[in-house]
């Protein structure tokens, strides 16, 4: 495509960055092989690999050097403004499911967010965008028998506290879609999944998104005062909106400070998970 000069690995990275800007290439397609690419560009396979690995720098590509083409990513939210969860999170996630083993650990009220969040990469999974080979999901949600920070009642109650009760019936119908959505992957797309969920012994303060032990997003909850329909009553209590948490995010490419946060993130959520030794029963 070029005559007789050769393009330079910058080049052939600035014709590629130019498709995927335009939308040629969309987040979750793979790109040709580097044989295919350095037919079409003219060059040998060793510049499209300089290429290939500026792009993936740039954020532009994942599966970079894993045996397969590389695909494209999901655009990132700008790094240096927190989001909130339901604008950053689905993205986020797209990205880390384009990887061949995915794993992503959870620390949460209910899974509600985590639940909506999900259905980007799962639709990508469905229409053979991405396939990745196994997925691993751990999720660490507050225990049906501590007495939660949050949500509360405004006023005591003399009989069974129905704002526990209608959290409790949340955390559970949530958490079985969820797991029903990941585990239909394993009889449509025979996709290695393991999903699984355990208690908390207290109420966390943040939510917390671990995702392929490269990205950590941490959110805070912010506490307000609300009212909610919960069969025939309306619930005075405070509670928290965990799909308005903003997300900060810390990645391992973003630099040495970011990559020891999520290090010991990490760190802090293998510990806790291994203090809780029973699998949560959803019920």
């Amino acid at each position: 495509m070029n005559g007789s000069r050769r393009l330079s690995p910058q080049e052939i990275a600035d014709h590629l960055r130019e498709r995927i800007r335009t939308g040629e290439l969309k987040p979750g397609d793979r790109l040709p092989t580097q044989a295919e690419l350095a037919e079409e560009f003219g060059v040998e396979r060793g510049a499209v690999r300089q290429a290939l690995r500026a792009l993936q720098e740039d954020g532009l590509l994942t599966n970079v050097s894993k045996g397969s083409p590389p695909r494209i990513a999901a655009p990132a939210p700008s790094r240096g403004e927190p989001q909130p969860t339901m604008v950053g999170l689905a993205p986020r996630l797209t990205e880390a499911f384009s990887a061949p083993r995915v794993r992503v650990d959870v620390v949460c009220h209910t899974a509600e967010t985590l639940m909506v969040a999900i259905g980007e990469p799962l639709r990508l999974i469905h229409e053979g965008r991405i396939h990745p080979e196994s997925i691993d999901v751990r999720i660490l949600v507050p225990s049906r028998d501590i007495e939660l920070a949050f949500p509360v009642p405004v006023e005591a109650h003399d009989d069974d506290n129905p704002v526990h009760q209608r959290w409790l019936a949340m955390r559970n119908a949530q958490g079985q879609v969820l797991q029903h959505n990941f585990l239909a992957l394993r009889s449509t797309h025979g996709i290695d999944v393991h999903v699984t969920f355990r208690a908390l012994p207290f109420t966390p303060p943040v939510k917390l998104y671990l995702l392929n032990q490269e990205e950590a997003l941490i959110g805070y909850y912010m506490l307000t005062r609300r009212e909610e329909e919960w069969g025939s009553r309306t619930l005075d209590m405070y509670d928290v909106l965990g799909s308005q948490s903003l997300l900060f995010s810390f990645t391992k490419r973003a630099g040495q400070r970011d990559a020891a946060f999520v290090q010991e993130s990490q760190k802090w959520f293998d510990a806790l998970w291994e203090t809780i030794t029973t699998d949560l029963t959803l019920s």
